[in-house]
């Protein structure tokens, strides 16, 4: 007998938002704010956190604030994934997305499956390397207004790695589907490989002429039917 798909787990960046919404909006935009929200921020708790967190990394506990931005800085420029860095650019557009100053960006065709879907009794699940905090803003302020309410859950990189099934096999165990009624969607081959050795159904987006892989594919969602999983 046939396996319907009850639930889709998604990625965002390049298979529901452009690629170049991160490098081009969001990262530019924290690199730029960076030294005055630091400066503005440096004795409200959340921030002086994340400041005690670079000092410890760096090994320089009397650094000042001065020192701290400079290395924030370098650590964007050498595209770092480090947590505090994290933290506090999510902080920046936190500020950003309330001011207005962007919207989150999703494609319409991602918008419009994902509602339909949602409208269908799908479960739908986020896992993208993104703090979840990163994924609820660019949700709670995109093109689409506030479409969190669409969402089951959020996930990121603390299950573990995107291109490890040990991650995948974590995300299953908190949910209450099995492997196989899920529908993992990316556009990086090397996740879909680990989703699919966890047991997931994977589908691959193929936008920005990505190369093609083992995987199902479309070029974006107005063609699937979640029957061709079954």
């Amino acid at each position: 007998t046939a396996i319907m798909i009850k639930a889709i787990l998604t990625d965002i960046e390049g298979t529901i938002t452009r690629i170049s919404f991160v490098k081009e909006v969001l990262f530019p935009y924290a690199a730029k704010q960076l030294a005055t929200f630091m400066r503005l921020n440096e004795n409200k708790p959340h921030v002086a956190e994340q400041i005690a967190a670079v000092k410890a990394i760096i090994n320089e506990p009397d650094a000042d604030i001065e020192n701290v931005i400079s290395v924030l800085l370098k650590w964007i420029e050498e595209d770092k994934k480090i947590t505090p860095l994290k933290q506090i650019q999510g902080l920046i557009w936190q500020t950003g997305y309330e001011h207005g100053d962007f919207k989150g960006h999703l494609y319409a065709d991602a918008f419009e499956f994902l509602q339909a879907q949602h409208a269908q009794g799908t479960a739908l699940y986020v896992y993208s390397s993104g703090s979840v905090r990163a994924q609820q803003l660019l949700f709670k302020y995109s093109d689409y207004g506030d479409i969190r309410p669409l969402f089951n859950d959020f996930f990121d990189t603390k299950v573990g790695a995107k291109q490890e099934q040990a991650a995948y096999n974590t995300i299953v165990n908190q949910l209450p589907f099995s492997a196989n009624e899920i529908l993992f969607l990316s556009d990086v081959a090397d996740e879909l490989d680990a989703a699919k050795a966890a047991g997931l159904k994977t589908l691959h987006l193929i936008r920005d002429g990505q190369a093609h892989s083992a995987h199902p594919y479309v070029h974006d969602f107005s063609t699937v039917k979640l029957e061709q999983f079954a």
